[in-house]
């Protein structure tokens, strides 16, 4: 296993000849998307005609279908297929895995007659146009036996358990140091269930070539959704080929897979010819995973002069009864301030509703909501600016472990932020600016969010015309992928960046652990610049060891790449040349990353802070976005049009929560009540205004061996604390309950 200082070697990256890191390189794919050739998963021509499949969803939260009458559906036009647990094919049992090495069990459809959330599929339908699929759907007649059911969070927050395999983190006495501290908070905070509402739904085209199924779906991880198919269709998984080349968002939501993926399998095996299958956006919302909403108690504190001796943030969320999944709104905490007793911990209530899951900085997005708020609140308790507050707080240390931070630039980033925006001209008194009928206020937050790296593996070729090709089982869910492994290969290699071919999303090519976490283009990133490091050596080899080749007889540790051509000190030739000539039939190698096992010895994360100036309107309650900066600091940035796209993008979705984003249980029926973009709001264009971001210069050589780390998911991590800390110094309405619409703030003003 590699070491990090293995990492802190300069190397074509971190040296950067050809000026591709840093730049702001355009999309790799984007002329392909937006003149339409970019093929996603619903838009595959397969290699015959398709028949098209629609799902029925229960109209109940809890129980069983008790009855199902299909002739109906059977005999409409066009039908070529009927399904529900009576009659459909056998499939692996539920997280089964006949392979040990499987990451993900098996997922079956219509596996019985037991009904575990509103939405859930218990009927599929395949005919010969979408449109007599959906119509033939609408005629199969179910009977339902409902059960009382658990639906809404805060009726049953008394329900709430530790999860399994956690305990809470306690670090010296909290108790004891809140009780004789002499300024305390202590706050109850809520956000709601927020929908990843992706631009393009979960859709999946298959066919069978024999025994061998190929299924273009949109899933964000292409070994997790190549080995739960095969797993439920019980087959090896090298009879499963996954592609997932064009994701139109994913968010977290489609870090794993639905039924759209089985269904569109078995009915096209069924019937010998492509099956596809798209989700309604009303299915989007009831038959995926959602945020779940939390409730987080913070308890602080604090010394006179603001230094905190007493820190607590408990946090209670909930899941699918059958689906334990912990939104960990506490854990980024950990890292974040310095104080010698300390207590997080975390409760899940288990409700009869639809899954929760990954949203977008799962935990971060949520718990920075509270914590962010509530150091706003001590700010104010204690006389203090909330800038010079965090400040005051700083860590030499990781304030858990005790590790050195691999690099932080926390403090830099809310100075440097304080005096770009213009913190100096903020009034700490609330509602005292006037513009017009509106209240003008600012507020701020910090930001943070983990660094990580996975196992990875890239290949990449160069054939005789020069031509490199990288081929990973990575995916681009819009966030860059494509580009910023264009410009690692390029780089590496010494060769124009046109000259360089990307392909992704295909779980033949060497394997990858997709887009997620943050942790994409660290990990992909790193395996493609590995891979590019074999090229090289063996590009060097070949042509130091070729007679014909002006290196011959050199020292191949001496090779130099640059402009397109291969040289050593003034004796050079152009690679495709070389390659034509010495190894006609191209050159291809893989490498591959691991975790350095003494990464873990440092605090690794990202760090941010967020400034907002906001308006409220007094006789109304509403908020207007007046203007809003961002500094980051996040590693080595590789590409500063897509960073810029994502961490802007992460902002905006901050606003999103702060002021708009919010679902409800209805409680008849445990469904959701806003079931398309007509009912669940999100920030549009006319929402954001006066939106920038920086990043900070910054190597991290503890993360990886570019020393970059990931961006997607730091940008919404604080960012709606500010703007709710910004309507509070706008009117002084604290609303701690997320989002702050209009009745909320006109409820909390003086």
């Amino acid at each position: 296993m590699s070491s990090v200082k293995d990492w802190e070697a300069p190397n074509p990256i971190s040296e950067n000849r050809g000026g591709l890191i840093g730049k702001g390189v355009d999309r790799y794919e984007g002329r392909l998307k937006v003149t339409g050739q970019a093929p996603y998963a619903y838009e595959v021509e397969p290699p015959s005609p398709p028949a098209y499949g629609f799902l029925v969803g229960a109209p109940i939260a809890r129980g069983r279908v008790v009855a199902v009458d299909t002739a109906a559906a059977e005999a409409a036009p066009g039908v070529l297929l009927v399904w529900t647990h009576r009659n459909a094919p056998k499939q692996g049992e539920r997280g089964a895995k006949l392979n040990p090495r499987s990451q993900r069990g098996a997922n079956p459809a219509l596996a019985d007659d037991r009904v575990e959330h509103f939405g859930q599929h218990v009927g599929f339908v395949v005919a010969d146009s979408f449109e007599n699929a959906r119509a033939a759907a609408a005629l199969i007649r179910f009977e339902f036996a409902a059960e009382p059911a658990d639906l809404i969070f805060e009726e049953n927050l008394a329900k709430g358990e530790q999860p399994e395999g956690e305990e809470d983190v306690r670090v010296g006495d909290f108790e004891a140091a809140f009780a004789k501290a002499p300024v305390t908070l202590d706050e109850t905070y809520t956000s709601p269930i927020q929908n990843h509402a992706q631009m393009e739904p979960c859709a999946t085209t298959a066919w069978w070539e024999g025994d061998k199924v190929t299924v273009h779906t949109s899933i964000q991880m292409v070994k997790g959704g190549q080995h739960t198919l095969a797993e439920t269709l019980m087959l090896p998984s090298d009879k499963v080929r996954l592609l997932t080349r064009y994701i139109g968002g994913g968010f977290g939501g489609k870090g794993q897979s639905y039924d759209d993926l089985t269904l569109s399998a078995l009915a096209a095996r069924e019937l010998g010819r492509p099956v596809k299958i798209a989700y309604t956006r009303q299915q989007m919302m009831q038959a995926t995973i959602h945020r779940p909403a939390v409730q987080m108690r913070v308890r602080l504190g604090a010394q006179p002069d603001g230094t905190l001796d007493a820190f607590a943030l408990e946090a209670v969320t909930h899941c699918r009864r059958e689906v334990p999944f912990t939104e960990h709104a506490a854990n980024f905490s950990r890292s974040l301030y310095a104080a010698p007793n300390r207590l997080t911990g975390h409760r899940l209530v288990k409700l009869d509703i639809p899954a929760a899951g990954p949203m977008r900085a799962p935990g971060e997005a949520s718990g920075m909501l509270s914590l962010e708020c509530a150091m706003d609140e001590l700010a104010e308790r204690l006389g203090l600016d909330p800038v010079e507050l965090r400040l005051r707080n700083e860590p030499e240390r990781d304030p858990e472990t005790g590790k050195p931070f691999s690099v932080r630039q926390l403090a830099r980033c809310l100075t440097e932020g304080a005096q770009r925006f213009g913190w100096d001209r903020r009034n700490p008194k609330p509602a005292q600016v006037r513009d017009g009928r509106w209240l003008v206020g600012m507020g701020m937050a910090a930001a943070i969010r983990g660094n990580f790296l996975l196992p990875a593996k890239a290949g990449v070729r160069i054939d005789a015309d020069g031509t490199v090709t990288l081929r990973q089982g990575m995916t681009d869910i819009g966030t860059g992928t494509y580009t910023i492994l264009a410009q690692i290969t390029a780089e590496t290699l010494g060769v124009p960046l046109e000259q360089v071919r990307v392909e992704l999303g295909d779980s033949d090519f060497p394997p990858a652990p997709g887009s997620g976490g943050q942790f994409g283009a660290a990990t992909a990133g790193s395996a493609a610049f590995a891979a590019g490091m074999n090229l090289r050596r063996a590009l060097a080899e070949l042509a130091t060891g070729d007679p014909n080749s002006p290196l011959y007889g050199d020292d191949p540790e001496l090779v130099t790449f640059g402009s397109g051509n291969i040289a050593v000190a003034n004796r050079a030739e152009p690679l495709d040349r070389l390659v034509a000539r010495a190894a006609p039939d191209g050159v291809y190698v893989e490498g591959a990353i691991t975790p350095a096992a003494d990464a873990r010895d440092y605090s690794q994360h990202t760090y941010g802070a967020h400034f907002a100036e906001v308006g409220v309107d007094p006789d109304t309650g509403e908020t207007r976005l007046r203007r809003m900066f961002g500094v980051f600091a996040a590693g080595r940035i590789l590409n500063a049009k897509t960073a810029m796209s994502q961490i802007t993008g992460g902002m905006i979705w901050g606003v999103g929560t702060a002021l708009h984003e919010y679902n409800e249980v209805d409680p008849r029926y445990g469904s959701f009540l806003a079931q398309d973009l007509a009912g669940y709001h999100v920030p549009a264009h006319a929402d954001i205004a006066g939106l920038s971001a920086m990043f900070l210069d910054e190597v991290d050589d503890k993360a990886n061996p570019m020393g970059i780390k990931g961006v997607g998911e730091l940008g919404i991590a604080g960012a709606g604390a500010a703007i709710a800390n910004a309507v509070y110094n706008a009117c002084g309405a604290r609303v701690r309950d997320y989002p702050l619409t209009p009745e909320k703030v006109l409820a909390a003003l003086p």
